[in-house]
């Protein structure tokens, strides 16, 4: 996908827990009491590193604004700052946030960078482009949080068996996770759903669902361009068939065209469950998660 740039006001940066006077640097350049720093670029990574490091590790996650699209970011000297010192940076990559492995690379003495999409194993079909929303796929943020497990535990070997374990209940969650996914698609495997932007695909495959979005559609939304009138006509015919299950709507990233596509579902009647890019206010991973799936289901039911 083509990177796409839209500013934060403000700057949605955010300490999950105190940046304090953390720099980057291996276990024999910290202090006694310092924890290690982590820097995600959004507050989901950010989440997934809370998880597996808890109260030892300092957390800043950059874009974290539930009401932004987090598509695309400038970042400033304050971000610039807690990336240099940070001990561990965490990225989407994929093309979903440049900005952070950008300023990563000018700093003079960069950290160890952690790239989701690169770790997830995770590949583009043939003749397609990747889907580099990976933390819709289970399997890759659990792929994730066991790395971020293990770059802890070299940063803070003292500490190196409750990564591990924190990183193990995470992996139990996620196990809870997939339950419920399985649950959906005994029910209903092989229905099919349209999405407005490919962020939850990972997920309703999980669910068992077949993803009949035309991919022209889900490509000029990601760029921002117009929709090709025949696609988007074939994307209104598709909404309102009786082929359909469900719609999934993206509410951090809506224009005209997906505005026309939600009004057209819920004229046909077609259940629509809304999904973000970033953790809903009051969130975590999990639940988050875990409430997407119910949705669904719900939807389906």
């Amino acid at each position: 996908m083509r990177a796409r740039q839209i500013v934060v006001p403000g700057l949605a940066l955010v300490l999950v827990a105190s940046l304090g006077a953390c720099s980057s640097g291996d276990a024999d350049d910290r202090s006694d009491d310092a924890r290690p720093s982590v820097v995600a670029s959004t507050d989901v990574w950010g989440d997934v590193v809370a998880q597996v490091g808890g109260d030892l590790v300092d957390v800043t996650s950059i874009i974290d604004d539930p009401s932004a699209d987090p598509h695309s970011f400038e970042g400033n000297a304050r971000v610039q700052l807690a990336l240099s010192r940070a001990d561990l940076v965490v990225v989407n990559g994929g093309g979903y946030d440049d900005f952070a492995s950008t300023m990563v690379g000018a700093l003079d003495h960069a950290p160890l960078v952690l790239d989701a999409v690169e770790i997830s194993g995770l590949t583009a079909p043939a003749g397609g482009e990747l889907n580099e929303h990976v933390w819709y796929d289970l399997d890759a943020v659990g792929t994730v949080a066991q790395r971020v497990a293990d770059e802890l535990a070299q940063v803070d070997p003292d500490h190196a068996e409750q990564y591990a374990a924190q990183a193990d209940a995470f992996a139990g969650e996620l196990d809870g996770l997939r339950a419920q996914a399985d649950e959906i698609a005994a029910a209903h495997a092989g229905e099919g759903f349209a999405v407005t932007e490919p962020v939850p695909v990972y997920l309703a495959a999980a669910a068992g669902l077949e993803d009949r979005t035309p991919p022209e559609f889900a490509e000029a939304i990601e760029e921002e361009v117009d929709v090709p009138p025949a696609v988007m006509e074939q994307m209104l015919d598709l909404v309102a068939s009786t082929d359909m299950a469900v719609l999934v709507y993206n509410e951090q990233t809506t224009g005209p065209q997906t505005d026309q596509v939600l009004s057209a579902a819920r004229a046909a009647d077609l259940p629509v469950v809304p999904v973000t890019e970033t953790l809903p206010e009051g969130e975590d991973y999990v639940s988050w998660m875990a409430g997407n799936l119910e949705a669904l289901a719900q939807a389906l039911a």
